[in-house]
């Protein structure tokens, strides 16, 4: 597929592995970046090996639009590939521990003195500088310590997690957006710089007032459960055949719900009047309203939500996304040939651009090096006989 992203100028370096610097790589990718993805001859990155069933299959979307090759960055003449490398790049790319690049001879600083226009993406757990820099951190412990992990669950019961690894993403996604306004900075002067993204610091970023409203009010959050204490009615309800979710907290929306419930006197009942009073007296309202939605489908409630423009959706799964209809018109669902598994499903490239429309052009590669010959040849000028002599030393 022909490449029309936004960045198919850039060449991206990846060196890294599982979540936060991959994530961050496959969305430069997305948006038409060449990402070069290193990895460790023999070994390759963790994440070919991660999902769930017997079918390996996170690989597949993490590692799109990439190629791989393979250099053992523990020795002095690997860690010279793939500085020779880096000094023809525009973004380098790295997840590992802070002071890793260092020890292998690959200073972010030393490396921007040979090519001052250098974009250099750092995710980490704790960030590059601080007493806590040089511990390893993972997405959960970022969360834990940015206090997402406490605020998520039950009431009763211990904190809960996410079913899905929201702090790397969050790393990764912040790392991709500092590198394109790093972008912008450069085509202005000329002059690459470093971005340090911290998973905490990542997720501290999407914690709201919960930092101000303790500083100024003491209010400490505490977990809720299935609602947002104060905001309702907003939650998910209970039909005859699963649940359905309605947001209906402003107030002209909650007007027009109890007019879709038969129930217009809802709307002017002391109780529910207004924001303040429905968050006083949310669990009332939430039990009104599943005594409501129980009696009908779920259908049956989305045609009255449509009918009464009041926002609300079902609860999906994977199979439910894959039928639906607003899905497939907008292609958030495509089909990719992988190498490895055939015509596979996965989630197209986001966010959408109207006039450099980004792409999956290119499967993940099966193989560890797969791109060996052709991007060592492409940018360092390796010949067959080079990387026969590579391959016999262990060096890819």
């Amino acid at each position: 597929m022909a490449n029309s992203g936004p960045l198919t100028d850039i060449r991206v370096v990846e060196m890294g592995q599982l979540i936060g610097g991959p994530f961050c790589g496959q969305l430069l990718g997305d948006m038409g970046a060449d990402v070069i993805k290193v990895e460790q001859p023999g070994i390759g990155d963790p994440m070919r090996n991660w999902g769930r069933g017997d079918a390996k299959l996170w690989w597949e979307i993490v590692a799109r639009n990439k190629r791989s090759v393979s250099a053992d960055l523990r020795r002095p003449e690997g860690q010279d590939l793939v500085r020779q490398l880096i000094l023809k790049a525009d973004i380098l790319l790295e997840n590992f521990r802070p002071g890793t690049l260092e020890k292998w001879n690959l200073d972010p600083v030393e490396l921007r003195k040979l090519n001052p226009r250098l974009i250099v993406i750092r995710v980490s757990g704790y960030g590059q500088t601080g007493p806590y820099s040089s511990r390893p951190g993972f997405g959960g412990v970022g969360e834990a310590m940015a206090g997402f992990r406490y605020i998520v669950g039950e009431p009763d019961r211990p904190p809960s997690r996410a079913g899905i690894s929201i702090g790397d993403s969050l790393a990764a996604s912040y790392g991709c957006m500092g590198a394109l306004a790093a972008l912008h900075h450069r085509e202005k002067t000329g002059e690459g710089q470093i971005i340090d993204s911290a998973l905490y610091e990542a997720v501290l970023q999407v914690m709201e007032s919960l930092i101000t409203e303790y500083q100024v009010s003491g209010i400490i959050r505490e977990r809720s459960g299935a609602i947002l204490p104060g905001v309702a009615p907003s939650n998910v309800y209970s039909c005859k055949d699963g649940d359905y979710m309605i947001a209906g907290n402003q107030d002209s929306i909650f007007r027009r719900l109890c007019t879709a419930m038969e129930m217009p006197a809802l709307a002017d009942d002391p109780r529910f009047v207004d924001h303040v009073s429905r968050g006083r007296n949310q669990q009332e309202l939430d039990d009104l309203i599943n005594q409501w939605t129980r009696h009908l489908t779920a259908a049956e409630v989305e045609a009255l939500m449509v009918e009464h423009a009041i926002p609300g959706g079902p609860v999906y799964r994977a199979p439910e996304m894959l039928a639906d209809p607003h899905f497939a018109a907008r292609e958030a669902i495509i089909e990719v040939e992988s190498e490895r598994w055939g015509p596979i499903k996965m989630q197209n490239c986001f966010p959408k651009f109207s006039a450099t429309p980004t792409s999956v052009r290119t499967a993940a590669p099966s193989r560890i090096g797969q791109h060996n010959a052709e991007v060592y040849g492409e940018l360092l000028g390796l010949n067959d006989t080079d990387l026969d002599r590579l391959g016999a030393d262990g060096l890819i």
